[in-house]
C-alpha cells in the first residue's frame, strides 16, 4: 500500500475551513463560510498540495454550510482545478442549495476536459459511495 502523504495543513484563526485526511488517504474539506480569507489560505493550500500530487485521489468538499459561494471564489477554484496535477482527483461536492449548486456546475463546465472529475450530491453517504467507487473506472 502506498504511503499517505502528510496532510500539511493546520487550522488558522478566522479560516472557515477545515481539512482532515480520509481514510482512502484523500481529503475532507469543510467550509463553514466562503469569505476572501478563507478562500485566499484554501488557494494557498490547495496550489502546495498539488505540486507533489502523483496518483489518484478522492476528495469531498462539504458545502452544505454555506449559503453562495462569491465570484472570487469560482475564479480560483477554476485556477486550482486547471492545474494539470489537479486531472488525477476525484471529487464529492455536497451541497445544500440551489445557489451554491449552481455555481460548482459553473466551476465543473469551465474546468478544463481530462481535469477533476466533479459530482455534486446533497447527501454525504450518496457522495462516499461514489467516492468509494474503484478508481480504475476513473482512468
Amino acid at each position: 500500500m502506498a504511503e499517505i502523504k502528510p496532510l500539511n495543513w493546520s487550522p488558522d484563526p478566522g479560516i472557515g475551513y477545515t481539512v482532515v485526511r480520509r481514510p482512502d488517504g484523500g481529503m475532507q474539506i469543510t467550509f463553514t463560510d466562503a469569505s476572501p480569507a478563507t478562500i485566499q489560505h484554501w488557494r494557498k493550500f490547495s496550489i502546495q498540495h498539488l505540486y507533489d500530487s502523483d496518483r489518484l485521489t478522492r476528495n469531498l468538499y462539504d458545502l452544505r454550510q454555506l449559503a453562495e459561494i462569491p465570484e472570487e471564489a469560482i475564479r480560483m477554484a477554476l485556477e486550482v482545478n486547471s492545474d494539470p496535477s489537479a486531472r488525477n482527483i476525484r471529487l464529492a461536492v455536497v451541497v445544500a442549495n440551489d445557489s451554491v449548486r449552481q455555481a460548482i456546475l459553473k466551476i465543473a463546465d469551465l474546468t478544463p476536459a481530462g481535469g477533476v472529475e466533479t459530482h455534486i450530491f446533497t447527501n454525504v453517504v450518496e457522495a462516499e459511495a461514489w467516492l468509494s467507487r474503484p478508481l480504475e473506472k476513473f482512468i
